[in-house]
């Protein structure tokens, strides 16, 4: 769960682009999640895979629809009590193999797999948000069909793919992709404010999910 709403500005190195094509799931990778979290996380990776190579023909629409509804299946689980850390960003494996997690977890996941499926990096945003009804910090992603359009949100407080501007109950505080760092706003996607390097928990997740596909572990931590 996010703790506070601010934009860390740490520049810690550069970030190549979230590109797709860098989700392989080989044997060894699969071999050690289910060492680690059991047989019924080595079949949600499998699941996940199945999804990555089987549906890239479906429109934008489709794909987000599947997506979202394929993660949104996984339990909530606040980092203190799933990784005893204040605040943690799993993996899409970490997520997957431990069966939950919280909602930049949910948002995440989404994102990566929506890029491997052919989604370009322009057309997604993850989202910071102020989710009014609960009185806390929370994370989406943000879908653009064109530039400065409004978006379309995938949240796991709430199933249905809906216009930012139906979504009465968040507050954009921020946004980021692959390539940059953007002050949020509901309509359009906000003002540019520098490279997404200087989030440091997105640099982190990133060497680690590379390692953890690279050296076929669930988790590189």
């Amino acid at each position: 769960m996010l703790s506070r709403f601010f934009v860390p500005f740490f520049i810690v190195g550069c970030l190549a682009l979230a590109v797709a094509g860098e989700l392989y799931i080989s044997k060894a990778l699969l071999s050690d999640v289910k060492k680690m979290y059991g047989e019924q996380a080595g079949r949600r990776v499998l699941s996940w895979q199945n999804i990555m190579l089987n549906n890239k023909g479906l429109s934008e629409r489709q794909k987000m629809e599947k997506v979202n509804r394929f993660f949104n299946q996984l339990e909530f689980i606040s980092d203190i009590k799933h990784w005893g850390m204040e605040d943690f960003w799993a993996t899409p494996v970490e997520f997957l193999a431990s069966g939950g997690g919280d909602c930049e977890d949910f948002s995440i996941a989404k994102y990566y797999t929506l890029r491997e499926l052919g989604i370009p990096d322009s057309k997604l945003r993850i989202t910071y948000v102020e989710a009014l009804e609960l009185k806390q910090a929370h994370m989406v992603l943000s879908y653009y069909s064109r530039p400065n359009s409004e978006p379309l949100i995938l949240d796991n407080l709430k199933g249905e793919i809906l216009p930012a501007g139906q979504r009465k109950d968040l507050k954009p505080v921020y946004n980021f992709n692959g390539d940059g760092l953007w002050v949020a706003k509901q309509r359009g996607k906000g003002v540019r404010v520098g490279k997404a390097d200087r989030l440091n928990l997105w640099v982190d997740l990133r060497k680690r999910f590379k390692a953890s596909v690279e050296q076929g572990k669930a988790s590189t931590r």
